[in-house]
């Protein structure tokens, strides 16, 4: 599976020997001299890779990248009661990352913790609503704790059919979900993730026992820094004859909205930046609007230190009163350094294009 956050190296999956859950660990970005701990990583040393990731920490012990990274090499020997503390505590320094909470999720189904596992991977979503992967854990954790449930209604009650059947569907359904390990793959392309976040990792499962792949983090293997694929709409929209000055204006509109949205963050207005989204804008989850606010207010305008946040050419589509903007999101704080695939669909309400809906892998 793969995860999007910080652009991460993408390390393969974690699958389960005892059963298939899919979590993934994926890690950020590595800095210039990151890559020799990516592969000892690769090649088995671990011992030296956490040596080295040590030392790399010792003068940047913020660092977000070198400590994900810290997290998976400790996952690697075996020790999860540390790689958990490593991971706990980066998803305290830094929330807006999911990759943290997925790889949480992962460990705490190594030891049969599915309630905490649960937990973990609600919050990834909270963190990032489109983290496909973090979604597709959790339904495999439920499926675990529904396969204990039945276990136990079994035990209190062992001649009911029915009960039998809803066990044996989902214990079919737990062993295919995930066969067998999964070796570190070559490098490969770093992915990119939700901004303000970091990466995501490729198809994983949660397992008592797993093997880790890098990206460059959403498990554990290197990665080199991927080259985005043109994206079939694009392709579509080149396709096409030239559209009529009306709607290449209206296109304009949404691309100066998305610049100016783009430079109230980078800038910390969040005056202007929250005007950026519609009244209707749906919100991660439900979330009342008020409490959305106060969590981007949170996470940007209370952020220390400098944010940057630039985006590629974006690739428009006009409907009427409706338009989705694709593009290519880069975003930088310190100790962060991210790169997302990221879709707004704007409305247009009193003249001003603003965002209804946002999505990011």
């Amino acid at each position: 599976m793969t995860s999007k956050s910080l652009i991460q190296p993408r390390f393969r999956t974690l699958r389960a020997l005892a059963f298939g859950l899919s979590i993934g660990f994926a890690a950020p970005v590595f800095a210039d001299n990151l890559p020799d701990i990516q592969r000892l990583i690769k090649h088995g040393q671990h011992a030296q890779a956490l040596e080295k990731v040590d030392q790399y920490l010792s003068s940047r012990p913020k660092d977000a990248q070198g400590r994900f990274l810290k997290g998976l090499i400790l996952t690697e020997m075996n020790r999860p009661a540390d790689a958990i503390g490593v991971f706990t505590k980066l998803s305290e320094d830094y929330p807006e990352l999911p990759e943290p909470y997925n790889n949480l999720a992962v460990l705490y189904a190594q030891q049969k913790q599915y309630d905490k596992a649960r937990t973990a991977l609600e919050m990834a979503i909270r963190t990032h609503p489109s983290y496909a992967i973090a979604y597709e854990n959790l339904g495999d954790v439920y499926a675990k704790l529904a396969s204990q449930a039945y276990d136990k209604a079994l035990q209190l009650d062992g001649a009911n059919a029915t009960t039998q059947n809803k066990l044996a569907l989902i214990r079919d359904l737990i062993s295919t979900s995930g066969k067998g390990n999964v070796k570190p793959p070559a490098p490969a392309a770093i992915a990119a993730a939700p901004a303000p976040v970091a990466v995501q990792p490729a198809k994983p499962a949660v397992a008592p026992s797993a093997t880790v792949v890098t990206t460059t983090p959403g498990a554990a293997a290197p990665v080199a820094a991927p080259t985005p694929a043109a994206s079939p709409v694009a392709a579509a929209v080149d396709s096409k004859p030239a559209a009529a000055p009306a709607h290449d204006a209206a296109s304009d509109d949404v691309a100066k909205a998305i610049t100016a949205w783009a430079k109230a963050w980078s800038r910390k207005d969040m005056k202007a930046y929250l005007a950026a989204y519609a009244s209707d804008f749906n919100t991660p989850k439900g979330m009342g609007r008020k409490a959305w606010e106060a969590e981007r207010q949170q996470r940007i305008g209370d952020r220390p230190g400098k944010i940057s946040v630039t985006v590629d050419d974006p690739v428009i589509t006009i409907n009427g009163d409706r338009a989705t903007a694709r593009f290519r999101q880069h975003y930088q704080a310190p100790g962060l350094n991210s790169s997302s695939s990221k879709t707004l669909v704007f409305v247009r309400s009193g003249g001003k294009w603003l965002i209804k809906e946002e999505n990011a892998r």
